[in-house]
C-alpha cells in the first residue's frame, strides 16, 4: 500500500498497524500513530478502518467515522492534526531539544469524543470501555512506553486520564422506564386477572400476560389489526353472556314457555285480587 490516503500520516499509520500488528509488544506496535488506528478500531472495527484505504476511498471512511453520531466536520479536522502531529515530530527529529507535539493530547480528546458518540448512541460493554482507556496515553496505562511517551510529551500527564473520566461521567444515556402496553381490562378480567393484579406488574410481566391473552383468544400477536381483533372478541363473548339461551333449541322452547305460563299466571293473580 503505496498510495497516499487521506493523507500521509494517516497512510503511515495504518501501514505500521498492518506490518506491526503479529508483533504486539513491539515499539512499532506500540507507537503513538498505530495506538491511534487501534483506539478507531476500538470505537469502530477494523473493517471499519482499514478497509477504505484497501479499496482508496476516504469518504467511505468519513461515513464510517461518522456512523456514532460524530460530525463529520470533526472528522476532517481529526484526520488534519494527524498530519500536524506527524509533521511536528519530523521537525523535533533534527532538533537537540525537542518540543512537546500539542496535537498528542488534541488527538486523544478527539478520539475520546469519538467514543463518548457512540456511547450515547450505541450499548458499549464494560470490556470495550476498559481496553479503550487503556489504550490512552495516561499515568496508569499498562504499557510501560506509553506511560513514557506520555510523561515526554504531556504538558500535564494527568490531562488525558482527568478529560476521558469527566466525559464519561457528564455523557450518561438517559434510561427511560418503559411503559406498561396495556390492553382492553375485559381482556385480562376473562382471564380471571383483576386491576389490581395489573397494577402490581411490571412492564415485562405486562408483557407476558398479553402474550397470554392474545394465545387465549388465538390472534397472533404481529398481526396489524390485532387491537381490532381482540376488541371484537370480547364483544362476542359478551354478547354470549348476554343471551337468554342455553344454546339447545328444545331447552330454549321449554325455557321460553315458561316463562310466558308465569306471566300468564301473574296476570290472572293480578285481576283476581282486582276484582
Amino acid at each position: 500500500m503505496n498510495q497516499v490516503f487521506i493523507n500521509e500520516a494517516f497512510s503511515k499509520a495504518i501501514s505500521n498497524y498492518l506490518s506491526s500488528a503479529d508483533q504486539p509488544q513491539g515499539i512499532l506496535y506500540n507507537s503513538f500513530l498505530v495506538v491511534i488506528i487501534r483506539l478507531l478500531i476500538n470505537i469502530y472495527s477494523e473493517l471499519d478502518i482499514v478497509n477504505p484505504m484497501v479499496v482508496n476511498d476516504e469518504e467511505l471512511l468519513i461515513t464510517n467515522l461518522s456512523k456514532y453520531g460524530y460530525e463529520k466536520e470533526n472528522i476532517k479536522l481529526f484526520l488534519s492534526k494527524i498530519q500536524l502531529y506527524y509533521d511536528l515530530e519530523k521537525e523535533n527529529e533534527h532538533k537537540v531539544v525537542k518540543f512537546k507535539n500539542k496535537y498528542f493530547v488534541d488527538i486523544q480528546k478527539d478520539l475520546i469524543d469519538m467514543f463518548i458518540a457512540k456511547k450515547l448512541n450505541y450499548r458499549i460493554t464494560i470490556e470495550e470501555t476498559k481496553e479503550f482507556y487503556n489504550l490512552l496515553y495516561t499515568p496508569y496505562c499498562p504499557n510501560p512506553l506509553q506511560v513514557s511517551y506520555n510523561f515526554l510529551m504531556a504538558e500535564d500527564v494527568l490531562e488525558i486520564d482527568m478529560y476521558f473520566k469527566k466525559e464519561m461521567k457528564e455523557n450518561v444515556k438517559e434510561i427511560k422506564p418503559r411503559e406498561k402496553n396495556l390492553l382492553n381490562v375485559k381482556a385480562y378480567e376473562i382471564l380471571n386477572y383483576s386491576m389490581s393484579d395489573i397494577e402490581n406488574m411490571d412492564y415485562s410481566q405486562i408483557d407476558k400476560l398479553n402474550h397470554q391473552v392474545y394465545d387465549y383468544f388465538k390472534i397472533r400477536e404481529n398481526a396489524i389489526n390485532k387491537e381490532y381483533l381482540l376488541e371484537k372478541a370480547i364483544e362476542a363473548i359478551e354478547r354470549e353472556k348476554n343471551k337468554v339461551t342455553s344454546g339447545n333449541g328444545y331447552v330454549d322452547i321449554l325455557l321460553i314457555m315458561s316463562i310466558i305460563c308465569t306471566i300468564i299466571m301473574l296476570v290472572g293473580i293480578f285481576a283476581f285480587i282486582i276484582v
